[in-house]
């Protein structure tokens, strides 16, 4: 397939662009400014310049393209707002002219942070869902209004906090997660499989459902994830905020649906390899 990719010089995006074109799809990556790109181009991934902010600038960036997977998203340090205005309203300008070019396919990629403190206990795509913090919340608000827009074939993969392919992301949120309980879980899942999910979904005729979790067999608590770095535990003074974070999630349909089993079912099986 011909594939615009968006987020394409995150942390996720830019590991999934470089797959999409090793499985043997044409990827095109929207970029704010491709002086800051020219990594993406060495690896055969096409840049075309555009803003999520500005529609005007999508109509070519979506003209031709089969489908789109849009990872694009403003996390650390957004205001509320900013939040609100590039997950949510960004997503709105890009899915219009999406369905506007004919595309085909549009995969979103939200958070498993959609569903809110559930105490540990998996959270299925069913279940309702409570974020209590701003980006979870745009996140959530960008799911239903791509759900409620008629002649575009929307598909939702839910992230868990994503690891390895030499991203440093767990050493990153040990300063973050530093006060948070030990003892708390979070599912995880590795780059090689968060692109495995979104090829898998990308690629099927007809999924039975439009909303997928991603995640490891295994949800380690943060001791052990930290563990995993070289880093002592968490501290656990301040379990109020940590309980935003508490996402552990149901994997189950992508699995049975689409055929999905990790390359890395648990973050043990990511260190033996040296992925982690």
């Amino acid at each position: 397939m011909n594939i615009l990719v968006t987020g394409a010089t995150g942390k996720v995006g830019s590991r999934l662009a470089q797959r999409l074109v090793q499985h043997g799809h044409t990827v095109r990556a929207l970029v704010r400014d491709p002086a800051r790109a020219t990594d993406l181009s060495g690896h055969g991934i096409h840049l075309i310049t555009g803003d999520l902010m500005r529609p005007d600038s999508l109509r070519g960036a979506v003209n031709g393209v089969e489908a789109v997977v849009h990872c694009a998203a403003f996390f650390r340090g957004a205001t509320p707002e900013e939040a609100h205005a590039v997950n949510n309203h960004g997503t709105q300008h890009l899915a219009q002219a999406a369905r506007a070019a004919g595309v085909g396919r549009f995969v979103f990629t939200s958070t498993g942070l959609v569903y809110g403190p559930n105490g540990g206990v998996p959270a299925h795509e069913d279940d309702a869902c409570a974020p209590i913090d701003a980006y979870p919340q745009s996140k959530l608000a960008a799911e239903r209004l791509l759900l409620a827009i008629d002649g575009l074939d929307v598909r939702i993969l839910r992230l868990p906090f994503v690891y390895g392919d030499g991203d440093p992301h767990i050493e990153d949120v040990v300063p973050f997660m530093r006060t948070f309980p030990p003892a708390q879980r979070m599912s995880i899942g590795h780059h090689a499989d968060v692109a495995q999910a979104v090829i898998r979904l990308l690629e099927a005729p007809s999924p039975a459902h439009r909303l997928y979790n991603v995640a490891d067999d295994e949800a380690p608590d943060l001791a052990t994830l930290f563990a995993s770095v070289g880093q002592p535990p968490p501290d656990g003074t301040d379990p109020e905020r940590a309980k935003a974070f508490a996402a552990v999630m149901d994997g189950r349909r992508l699995r049975e649906d689409l055929g999905f089993h990790p390359l890395y079912p648990r973050l043990a099986d990511a260190v033996r390899a040296g992925m982690a």
